[in-house]
């Protein structure tokens, strides 16, 4: 028989902490955007906390739910927050700050998870453990996407910030990527590990560079603000 209430205890403590990660990401890079000049996303309504306004169906739900049977990384996407990137000021840094704006705002929201997971034992004893898993989670989660999107490869958030900051020439060849940088980040995150696989080598970027970064900032921010 399923264990219902289990069950919907290990969705809980998975879904809340992703569904804030998204949402707060996608919300800090309209926020940026309208505090730098561009009213797109404010009057399209994605400066919002609701995760609704936020969710793609194929990038957020199908797509990670596929992967997550076929074992391989878990890969997806929000909808994109739209930016008028030439109503910005100033317009090139404008931009690298608008991109820069949701990774660090899962920054934020991992330092905070961080901290908030020392004082779980002040809640009544049933809901120490549920607490102190969705806070774990939000920590694994927010840094994960951070270092995910910051990744230099558009339209991720860090081919953005590397467009910015390159040599105008450099970012120019850079951003001609955005028109098929997903299907890069397809092939190098589920198809080469696939190969790596039947090959016996170790070709996962996941393992080679995603995870190693996310463990050397979670070392960081424990380091700086407490024990995990």
């Amino acid at each position: 028989m399923i264990d219902l209430g289990g069950l919907l205890q290990q969705i809980s403590v998975m879904a809340l902490p992703l569904i804030f990660a998204i949402t707060l990401h996608e919300a800090a890079h309209g926020y940026v955007a309208w505090a730098l000049g561009d009213d797109t996303a404010k009057r399209l309504g994605r400066i919002s906390l609701n995760p609704i306004r936020h969710i793609d169906p194929f990038g957020t739900i199908i797509l990670p739910a596929m992967l997550m049977v076929m074992g391989s990384f878990l890969f997806g996407w929000a909808k994109p927050v739209p930016v008028n990137f030439s109503k910005l000021k100033p317009s090139r840094m404008g931009m690298v700050l608008v991109a820069a704006a949701g990774p660090g705002a899962n920054i934020l929201m991992a330092t905070l998870a961080i901290v908030l997971i020392r004082y779980v034992g002040a809640l009544p004893a049933q809901g120490v453990d549920w607490a102190r898993l969705n806070l774990a989670n939000a920590v694994y989660l927010n840094l994960l996407l951070a270092v995910f999107n910051m990744l230099p490869i558009p339209p991720l958030d860090g081919g953005r910030v590397a467009v910015g900051l390159l040599p105008r020439p450099l970012g120019h060849r850079l951003a001609r990527v955005e028109n098929y940088g997903v299907l890069v980040l397809l092939g190098a995150l589920v198809l080469l590990p696939m190969l790596g696989r039947a090959l016996g080598l170790p070709l996962d970027p996941y393992d080679a560079i995603i995870q190693p970064a996310v463990n050397g900032l979670l070392e960081l921010l424990v380091t700086a603000f407490g024990d995990f």
